[in-house]
């Protein structure tokens, strides 16, 4: 089976990214101890033009072991409530669910 790769995209608001990459980094290692079908979760931090940290943004990247490793993450409880923790600090996400 094809493993399942996911790329997102954060947009934060303005003054939120310390909260926010609290929030991300708690769940990233949640997630790897937790979901034993999780072979990679990977908390990126973009750099801007003048190659400072764009606190603008982060990206995940996450590799899952099949399908049904990405439709158990998807269904863990843990996504929903770090959802919730994280609603008010983003202005924006984009995924992209990948084959790899």
């Amino acid at each position: 089976m094809a493993r399942i790769a996911l790329v997102v995209e954060f947009t934060l608001k303005p003054g939120a990214h310390a909260a926010f990459d609290a929030v991300i980094r708690d769940h990233a290692a949640g997630t790897l101890a937790d979901e034993p079908g999780c072979e990679r979760f990977d908390v990126l931090q973009p750099r801007g033009a003048d190659g400072q940290p764009d606190l603008s943004r982060v990206l995940l990247y996450e590799v899952y072991a099949d399908n049904a490793a990405f439709q158990a993450h998807t269904q863990n409880p843990r996504l929903a409530r770090t959802r919730a923790a994280y609603a008010e600090l983003i202005e924006g996400r984009r995924i992209q669910v990948c084959a790899l």
